[in-house]
Parts: structure tokens; C-alpha cells; sequence
């Protein structure tokens, strides 16, 4: 245990009442709170559709299925993230085209994007990594441009803005996470977001099993093959709170993050991240840029602070390097920058100041050779 974590999951007051509620009702599977949360979602974001999924990496696979990508299609994605963001393209069977990132914003570098393009391009998958939101202006030129669709993996950046308007509500679908390394959480879940009416049915569709439309007599019609990617009532019931507090919520985390910002800008030894032009960060992660990035990280947990690398560059990883399902489109100093200097520093919403400000004196005492 450290005395000053990465993260508390936030669960106002209500919680457990409302789980409690859930529990005696017996109707524990998918029901009326999941749909309380995505209605609640949906506002939030500013989008027609919301459907709460098992976990953002489901709702990612079940995104791709509907803007039908398959065998023999291209998905470009970027090479420092989790994982997942390309092995869901694997999962339906498509090719992952791995492209650099950008080492200050972390976000896909868009000139290598636009560079690794082929006629089997069918989608671009960009990360609004950290809660940092894309360039939409740039991204939407290139979508025109190739005729292409953008699914966002946007786990980390529910709340992010970019000119006003909300990450969910910019891409042609957008996937969140409700893991409780996020600001809004459920345990596991994940949250899909559009406008696009078709895609919501036919997700939404798939998500029960192919089902229809319900005959009264006869029970469900299944139309098409699917799966069980629903969220239950239980789990819903832990998110609902927080989703409805997502505003004030944000609000806290945007405020500890320039707490940071002030007290480590200019600071010898540190680098402060690049957030993108005309873009409101939601902070999921709160990173800076150091050198012997895996020594501080070290001697602060030594030290009861819980830091963290930022996240992985997947050209480093052997399942990338040898499967034939994925195509590295390098070089990759960008992301390898990242993956060297990346660390994400404690914040979550009770956090105090004398708690930052112990993170703050610690760290820089570390990057001083203190």
C-alpha cells in the first residue's frame, strides 16, 4: 500500500445505497439503471446514443464489427497505447497498421498517419490518450479526404474537449472506459457513443445476442449472429452517481491539474506534456516527462508515492513484432520517447494540496539527484 496512491475511485454519497436497491429488486442483469446510465451519459457527452458495455476493449470490437471492418481491411492506430487499442483490430480479423506518435502530445503523430494510408485503409483508430483530445479539425480533412471512418478510442477521456465540444461527440463512434484507474467508473464497463442511429441499433443489436425486435407472443427475433456484452444493473448502479456528478467531477481533477501545472512549469529536469490547441484535457493522467524515468518512478514508490509508467509502446511488445495481424509502420521515436519518459504522478478527487505538494517536493528532489 502507498501512503499517497495513483487513484481513489470517487463513489458519492448513495453508492451503496444504490447498489443495495439493485440487489434486492433481483433484476441483476442489464435493466432500468443501466439505461439511467447511458441517458445520463448521452447528455453528458452530447450525443444521440449511449450503450454501457462489459469493458471499453468489447465496446472497441463491437464498434469495428458495425462499421463493418473485416478480413483483408486496414485500421491505423497509434503505437503508444494499451494494447488493446490494436488487438481488437486483430480480433476481427483485420490488419493493424501501427504508426508513430507525437513525443510531446502523445497523440498519433497525423503526418505518419496520413503517410501509412493504403486502399485497404477502411478506418483510423486514434487515441485521445490520457484525457488528451485530438486535432478533430485535422483528423476530419483526412476522413473527407480517403473516405475513412474514425473510431476514437477515447478510454481516458471522458469530460475532454475540443472547440466546446465534448470527446464522443466528434468521432463517428467514440468508446470509453469505466475501469477504476477512470474518473467515472463501475468496476469493469465501458461506454460507446454516436450519433449515428443505424450503427446504434445494430450495436446495440449485437450486444444482445442479434436480437430484433420483441414479439409479445412469441418472445425475441434474432437477426444476426451476436454476443453478451451487456453491463448489469449492479454494476451500473456503482457509475450512475458518478455520471451524474461528471461535471463537478471534472471540475475537481481539471482543478488538481493545474495545481500541478503550477507548481512544476519551468521546474529543471521536468517536462510538462503538450495539450492539443483549442482542446480542454480531462486529466485521467496526470504525466510528466523526466530522464531515468524507471529510477524516479522507483525511488518515489520507495517513498510511499505511487507513480506509474505512462502507458506502452507496442512495437516493443513480441505479440506485435511476430503476428502477422499487425504491420509496424515505423520508425517509432515518438512513442519511444513516451514509453522512456512518461510518468503519471498521483491525482484523484480527494486528493489535498499537502498531498501534491509532498508529490511535488519528492519528485523534484529526485530529478535533482537530491
Amino acid at each position: 500500500m502507498f501512503d499517497i496512491p495513483l487513484i481513489k475511485p470517487y463513489l458519492p454519497p448513495g453508492t451503496k445505497e444504490r447498489v443495495a436497491a439493485v440487489l434486492d429488486s433481483g433484476y441483476l442483469t442489464e435493466g432500468p439503471v443501466t439505461r439511467e446510465l447511458e441517458v445520463a451519459a448521452a447528455a453528458f457527452v452530447g450525443v444521440r446514443h449511449a450503450l454501457a458495455v462489459t469493458s471499453c476493449s468489447t465496446g472497441l470490437e463491437l464498434a469495428l464489427r458495425a462499421l463493418g471492418v473485416g478480413p483483408g481491411d486496414e485500421v491505423i492506430v497509434p503505437d503508444y497505447t494499451y494494447p488493446v487499442t490494436a488487438q481488437v483490430v486483430a480480433i476481427v480479423g483485420a490488419t493493424a497498421v501501427i504508426v508513430d506518435t507525437d513525443p510531446i502530445s502523445m497523440l498519433m503523430d497525423y503526418d505518419r498517419l496520413e503517410a501509412a494510408i493504403t486502399p485497404r485503409t477502411k478506418a483510423i483508430m486514434p487515441v485521445s490518450i490520457f484525457g488528451n483530445p485530438l486535432d478533430y479539425g485535422r483528423l476530419n480533412t483526412i476522413k473527407k479526404q480517403h473516405r475513412l471512418f474514425i473510431l476514437e478510442d477515447a478510454a481516458c477521456a471522458i469530460g475532454a474537449a475540443y472547440q466546446g465540444r465534448r470527446v464522443g461527440a466528434w468521432a463517428d463512434i467514440s468508446v470509453f472506459s469505466l475501469h477504476p484507474r477512470k474518473f467515472i467508473t463501475s468496476g469493469e464497463g465501458g461506454i460507446v457513443t454516436t450519433d449515428n442511429n443505424a450503427w446504434a441499433d445494430w450495436m446495440n443489436s449485437y450486444k444482445h445476442f442479434g436480437m430484433g425486435v420483441t414479439d409479445s407472443r412469441l418472445g425475441a427475433s434474432f437477426e444476426r449472429t451476436g454476443t453478451n456484452y451487456k453491463l448489469s444493473n449492479i454494476l451500473a448502479a456503482v457509475a450512475l452517481g458518478q455520471m451524474q456528478q461528471a461535471d463537478a467531477l471534472l471540475q475537481r481533477r481539471q482543478e488538481l491539474a493545474a495545481n500541478y501545472v503550477r507548481l512544476l512549469a519551468d521546474k529543471p529536469g521536468i517536462t510538462l506534456p503538450k495539450t492539443t490547441p483549442g482542446g480542454s484535457h480531462s486529466y485521467q493522467t496526470f504525466s510528466v516527462f523526466v530522464e531515468r524515468r524507471n529510477a524516479v518512478m522507483q525511488t518515489l514508490r520507495d517513498m510511499g508515492i505511487e507513480a506509474q509508467i505512462g502507458t506502452y509502446a507496442l512495437h516493443l511488445q513480441p505479440v506485435f513484432q511476430k503476428e502477422p495481424a499487425y504491420r509496424l509502420n515505423g520508425p517509432f521515436k515518438g512513442s519511444r520517447h513516451g514509453f522512456d519518459h512518461c510518468l503519471a504522478l498521483p491525482l484523484y478527487h480527494e486528493m489535498t494540496e499537502a498531498e501534491q505538494g509532498r508529490v511535488v517536493v519528492a519528485l523534484l528532489k529526485v530529478v535533482s539527484g537530491g
